[in-house]
């Protein structure tokens, strides 16, 4: 018997293991198919509880994985993507969006001898759905095809995980023993310990329903008995935000505590009710035997009756975290790339992009502030701008080094693609920059050496300097915004700006000539338009990269043949009017 008992256990342990690489390789499949479209369902985020509690609900859904949305939002969080606010309404969301596993189970606990309802119990589907994933994974041409492969085969390993589990608990409905030992659960707090402990020991709600829902094919438990369990499960779910909240931020650390807090809450509440509704009225269903179905009922009943009591008392939820977590003053509220959103290469993308942007502040404020220097030149702006190129330094080292370990995990076509465009974006910026200061040793240069420049030449500069400002400008809100039609309006303006600037080479040509300017100023002069057009060059490569997102296969240099073409109306009529704007002195408009 004790070998017996063992084999169980083994099976057990097995049929768990299955069903956790089941989930996990399904919502892996799962979230590649989603690609972008995580990242579109988060820029809908406002600071509407609603809203945040429908993309809770939606991504757990399409993810299968509460636990996966937790990690998320305290990396959200702690990165300072997403308010503390906004992350509780995805936390209700969440825990109404992880109760559909619990559904797909139950189908484990269908016994009928109709043909058609035989066919969704999962011993007569799961083996057809194993195969056409497994030929899909080796056949399919197509990303897209493999990772629905892959969802398929993993929700044939997570049933068949299922089925071993079931399995294995069939010898405890002979077992005197194990029958004495459910009484126990007639006490709710003994229910809810057990739900909790199983649950923070596996960290998966799913897996610890899963288990409960095999074990109620094989011995019999009443609704009473299994709905402390499943309160439990709830709060033993929060174990993995409590983990993934270590060594972060004050505002991240609080997402944990409301998670624990509503759970909790939620429990105390509805269990309270829920003896008390014993004493006072009759409630003869909850003695009758529970299915999987039925678990999954009380599991959605549960979560969604909490979320509609608790939903308006987000506020306080947030002050009792507050009174729990406590901000201290030498924290620092914004970590620079939180790698627990690796879980989600779409999300890790998206707090790159969020890094791109403030890097490219700093190579706009660099631009700016060098080319002032050129007229007068400060020593204090010239350490701020130092000490921004230090900044910009560190922003492309560690986000191409983000990139990299992004790109180590299982990527959508699409996001692979994201990738490679933001790590040539970030070079393409951090080359600016060192134009930047290229013009500031220039600056530093004429400076140090009492050097002037012709009168006429200042008037030039003045002109190619608000040019490539715009075009900076322009480009940087283009790629903050993803805006294809304002990234078509670079280009026109980037040839404006060379035109401008092999003008200027030729006036500056000619006073050279005919003495009117010193000829220790021409290697200045010549390197001072060589940063110029090169930081218009960079901005061209930015908007190439921007229509990539549009068309994946276009080439640049076809792209601009397009563009420049002469039957490119939109082209023309840009380039005429940043033509006319930027004109040099005694040039024809």
């Amino acid at each position: 018997m004790e070998k017996f008992d063992i084999f169980c256990i083994l099976q057990l342990l097995g049929g768990l293991a299955f069903f956790l690489y089941g989930i996990y390789v399904m919502s892996s499949g799962l979230e590649k198919i989603a690609g972008g479209k995580l990242e579109k369902i988060l820029r809908t985020m406002t600071s509407n509880p609603a809203k945040g509690l429908i993309l809770g609900a939606s991504i757990t859904a399409l993810i299968q994985s509460s636990s996966a949305v937790t990690v998320m939002l305290v990396g959200l969080v702690n990165s300072g993507i997403m308010k503390l606010s906004q992350a509780i309404g995805v936390i209700m969301g969440s825990n109404i969006g992880t109760t559909i596993t619990a559904w797909i189970l139950s189908l484990s606990g269908i016994q009928s001898s109709n043909v058609i309802l035989r066919l969704f119990k999962p011993e007569s589907f799961t083996p057809v759905l194993a195969l056409v994933g497994v030929l899909m994974i080796f056949i399919a041409k197509s990303n897209k095809n493999k990772n629905i492969g892959s969802a398929f085969l993993g929700f044939s390993i997570l049933m068949t995980g299922m089925v071993f589990m079931g399995s294995s608990m069939e010898p405890l409905s002979h077992s005197p023993k194990f029958m004495s030992l459910l009484t126990l659960f007639k006490n709710p707090l003994f229910g809810v310990f057990v739900g909790t402990f199983i649950t923070a020991i596996i960290q998966s709600s799913a897996a610890s329903i899963g288990m409960l829902q095999a074990l109620v094919m094989q011995v019999n438990m009443t609704y009473s008995m299994a709905l402390p369990i499943i309160m439990g499960q709830n709060i033993g779910t929060c174990i993995t935000a409590v983990l993934s909240s270590i060594g972060v931020n004050a505002n991240a650390r609080k997402v944990a505590v409301v998670h624990v807090t509503f759970n909790v809450i939620g429990t105390i509440i509805f269990l309270s009710i829920f003896e008390l509704a014993k004493i006072f009225f009759k409630l003869p269903f909850m003695e009758q035997n529970i299915n999987p179905a039925g678990i999954a009922i009380l599991h959605s009943t549960f979560n969604i009756c909490t979320t509609i009591l608790l939903f308006p008392f987000i506020k306080q939820l947030e002050h009792i975290a507050n009174i729990v977590i406590k901000d201290t003053k030498n924290e620092k509220d914004e970590v620079f790339l939180d790698e627990r959103l690796l879980i989600s290469p779409e999300l890790a993308t998206i707090e790159v992009n969020q890094k791109i942007i403030k890097m490219a502040k700093l190579v706009q404020n660099n631009v700016l502030y060098s080319t002032k220097l050129l007229k007068n030149y400060y020593y204090k702006k010239a350490d701020v701008i130092n000490n921004n190129e230090k900044r910009i330094d560190l922003y492309e080292d560690k986000m191409e080094s983000y990139l990299i370990k992004v790109s180590h995990k299982g990527l959508s076509e699409e996001t692979s693609n994201l990738i490679a465009r933001l790590l040539l974006t970030i070079g393409d910026y951090e080359r600016i920059g060192d134009h930047a200061i290229n013009i500031l040793n220039i600056a530093e240069q004429k400076h140090n050496k009492n050097m002037e420049f012709p009168p006429e030449l200042v008037q030039d500069i003045k002109v190619i300097v608000s040019a490539l400002l715009e075009v900076l400008h322009i480009s940087t809100e283009a790629f903050k915004h993803n805006d294809t039609n304002l990234a078509l309006k670079i280009e026109p303006l980037e040839q404006v700006i060379d035109r401008l600037i092999l003008k200027a080479k030729n006036r500056h040509i000619k006073r050279i000539q005919y003495g009117e300017c010193p000829i220790e100023l021409d290697f200045l002069i010549s390197d001072l338009f060589n940063d110029f057009e090169r930081i218009s060059d960079h901005c061209s490569n930015i908007a190439t990269s921007i229509m990539k997102t549009k068309d994946i296969t276009i080439d640049k240099h076809e792209y601009l043949k397009q563009l420049k073409s002469y039957d490119n109306k939109d082209f023309s009529k840009a380039y005429d009017e940043f033509k006319t704007k930027y004109a040099l002195s005694s040039d024809e408009k």
